[in-house]
């Protein structure tokens, strides 16, 4: 199990980077836009950079939605691979069976 402090801290790097993704995305596209004139750029990169560094979604880790586990969480099932293969003996993830030749 992860610790406490740690799962509450990726949620809280979940709900700030929600908060400022709109103000994000229209700076990045000022950013991006071909058509911008230089000053522009610059004022809307540093007013990106003013931002808080948890307002970026790639500072959020994929965490195991049952034990919090930070490495090896399989996208697809939202579970680390400790529970996903308990899910599996039970038989609680449907089309998926143990391999054995």
């Amino acid at each position: 199990m992860a610790k406490k402090s740690m799962i509450a801290r990726d949620h809280k790097r979940t709900l700030i980077a929600a908060r400022y993704n709109e103000k994000r995305a229209a700076l990045k596209s000022v950013i991006n836009d071909r058509r911008a004139s230089a000053e522009q750029i610059e004022a809307a990169v540093i007013k990106l950079q003013a931002l808080p560094r948890d307002a970026s979604p790639t500072r959020q880790q994929r965490r195991c939605r049952v034990s919090g586990r930070p490495h090896a969480v399989y996208r697809k099932f939202g579970l680390s691979r400790n529970k996903l293969r308990d899910a599996v003996m039970r038989g609680d993830v449907p089309g998926v069976v143990k391999a054995s030749w």
